[in-house]
């Protein structure tokens, strides 16, 4: 499974081609779950990280991994739990009797695809560390600053029932991530699906994962990302309509907290990336509608008021969008 993408040249046609052999890699590994996987790769499109909240067994693990391989590229996963420190996230420098010098043993986040398990089971100390990879690219150990790879790719995911011995991302490391992705169950067809291939001894995931091969290399990936940033259209009246529903969230009744100027540029890649995935040159208003809820799901907090008369961030979504023109 291969294809000839080019380098700065690569063109929307080819950005789309490739993605959507990504698509059906990863739909050879994960039944259903169709807007998990077109969130991803609209995340790893747009050069952004993705948070993704769900109840364990609906295949976040499988989907980093089954993506590691589709892309050629380094993967790692990681626990956090409440031990762990920020040397191991970075690494650390040891003491090699031989030579007598320090030698700098990378950590995980020296990888090209990070999956962060239960991310918010860790302290704020080793958040932090998380987070300057996260927005950098870059790691300081002992004071010196190493370069981590260039398409470093976070997928961090968090339960939304246990919250007992968590520590709550922080506001400002959960703006660093493009969209914040709910996962729900799978359709009841999908699961019969599922069973039905488990049954028949079709799905062994390690056989199906080695076989799976590359659809393109981390050059190439940068290419695409390259691509979707020039290339894709945006109207200045569509600016305008995501600076004014970025706006909105920060004087809607219902909200305490609303969106900063990095949701704005969020919401702009986001919404490019969706469109190049679906053979586009031009964003659309509803390309912004479709995907603002996961720009926004964790960048806004709702009041107290509005949590007691039972809003959620949906409704509030919902209401911005009938109170915003849209742009003709």
């Amino acid at each position: 499974m291969s294809t000839a993408l080019a380098g700065p040249e690569t063109t929307l046609e080819e950005v789309h081609l490739v993605f959507s052999r990504l698509r059906e890699g990863l739909d050879t590994v994960i039944l259903g779950q169709a807007g998990l996987k077109e969130r991803v790769l609209a995340c790893l499109l747009a050069g952004g990280h993705g948070l993704i909240e769900g109840v364990p067994g609906t295949g976040k693990t499988l989907l980093a991994l089954a993506l590691s391989r589709l892309l050629g590229c380094r993967f790692r996963r990681i626990q956090f739990t409440p031990d762990l420190m920020p040397v191991d996230l970075v690494g650390t420098n040891i003491f090699d009797p031989k030579t007598h010098e320090f030698v700098f043993q990378p950590g995980p986040v020296f990888t090209d695809v990070l999956l962060a398990d239960e991310v918010n089971r860790t302290t704020p100390r080793t958040q932090s560390a998380l987070l300057e990879a996260m927005q950098e690219r870059a790691a300081t150990v002992d004071g010196v600053r190493r370069a981590i790879s260039p398409i470093f790719f976070v997928l961090a995911t968090q339960n939304p029932v246990e919250y007992e011995g968590t520590y709550p991302l922080p506001e400002a490391q959960k703006d660093r991530f493009l969209l914040k992705i709910e996962v729900d169950y799978p359709a009841s067809e999908d699961e019969l699906a599922m069973l039905r291939a488990y049954g028949e001894g079709r799905t062994l995931h390690d056989e199906v994962l080695s076989s799976l091969g590359p659809v393109l290399d981390p050059e190439r990936l940068l290419a695409a990302i390259r691509a979707v940033a020039t290339r894709v259209r945006v109207e200045e009246k569509l600016l305008a309509y995501l600076r004014d529903i970025v706006a909105a969230t920060r004087s809607d009744e219902g909200v305490q907290l609303g969106a900063g100027p990095r949701a704005s540029l969020a919401l702009l890649a986001a919404s490019r990336a969706l469109s190049a995935l679906r053979g586009r040159d031009f964003v659309t208003p509803d390309d912004v509608k479709e995907i603002a809820p996961a720009v926004l799901a964790h960048r806004v907090t709702l009041s107290p008021e509005a949590e007691m008369e039972g809003l959620d961030l949906e409704a509030v979504v919902r209401r911005i969008f009938e109170r915003t023109e849209v742009p003709r």
